[in-house]
């Protein structure tokens, strides 16, 4: 069991994590919410590279930074930017990294040939690096934080750059890394977690908005989402009485609308019918975050 216990953060003057706590237990969790949301930092709390200045992450019950010899070992961390050593092989990296875990030398072999094989990769275990695709690369990273079996995995925007196809793959990949540890997965894209994850954490300014399952989630927006179709010269004026969340092209110059808003404010528009439809978890991030800025 890993706790969050009420972790708060500045940087100079100005506090970027408030109060935060959270438990994580065996399956996946995602973290989620806009860039400068504070999850980079947070997992950088999480994972002992930075010290926060109120609160604790406790690991079976202890500090880790006073029990940090058995949590780093029980521990495996993607970051969000990892330079790569572009001509070393998938063998070779893989290699130099569980010697930097203190893995023993004569298990290191079989080791990289068991972290390989479950990142799908062992027939290009002899490929430099450099011939990777993006999506490759990202299992080599997962691979390497998977180097002596850590019950804990920190995943910072892993899928980060990767086109549809390998993003499915990845995720796909995490889920089945779940069923036996902790995996703490952080984006900005909804679609990463919302099937995969056990609960989500709805993360904004440094504080938690909401946290639950997804279908606990898109219950907290229930009679707020509606649809209904009209003319496209329409929808400017509808965008000023509720947030539009899908448009969708229809024949003659129509259009289908889904709107987050309030019933009464959305039916003064006269001449348009909406009818209430059910939620789904990019409205419930749109919902909290529709004020959100990119930081970083």
């Amino acid at each position: 069991m890993l706790v969050v216990d009420s972790v708060n953060k500045s940087y100079g003057k100005k506090q970027v994590l408030f109060d935060l706590s959270f438990t994580f237990e065996r399956g996946v969790y995602g973290l989620l919410g806009p860039n400068g949301a504070g999850k980079s930092t947070l997992l950088q709390i999480m994972t002992g590279n930075l010290k926060c200045e109120k609160g604790q992450v406790l690991y079976k019950g202890k500090d880790i930074r006073r029990f940090s010899k058995a949590y780093f070992h029980d521990l495996g961390y993607v970051p969000q930017v990892q330079g790569m050593y572009e001509m070393f092989t998938a063998f070779q990296f893989l290699s130099y990294m569980a010697a930097l875990k203190g893995i023993p030398r004569r298990k290191i072999a079989r080791e990289v040939k068991r972290v390989l094989e479950v990142a799908g990769l062992t027939e290009e275990a002899g490929q430099k690096l450099s011939t990777y695709s993006g999506g490759m690369k990202q299992r080599i990273l997962i691979a390497q934080a998977l180097l002596g079996n850590p019950k804990v995995l920190i995943l910072d925007e892993p899928t980060a750059g990767l086109d549809p196809k390998e993003r499915i793959r990845i995720r796909n990949f995490i889920s089945r890394l779940s069923e036996k540890r902790t995996v703490i997965f952080a984006t900005h894209v909804v679609s990463d977690v919302e099937s995969i994850a056990k609960e989500i954490i709805l993360l904004g300014d440094g504080r938690i908005q909401g946290c639950g399952s997804t279908k606990e989630l898109c219950a907290s927006l229930e009679g707020k989402v509606f649809s209904c179709e009209t003319e496209g010269g329409r929808l400017e004026e509808l965008e000023k009485r509720g947030l539009v969340s899908n448009i969708q092209e229809l024949s003659d110059g129509k259009i289908m609308v889904r709107m987050i808003g309030e019933k009464k404010r959305l039916e003064s528009e006269k001449g348009v019918t909406f009818t209430e439809a059910a939620p789904n978890l990019q409205e419930v991030y749109l919902y909290l975050f529709s004020d959100a800025e990119g930081g970083g």
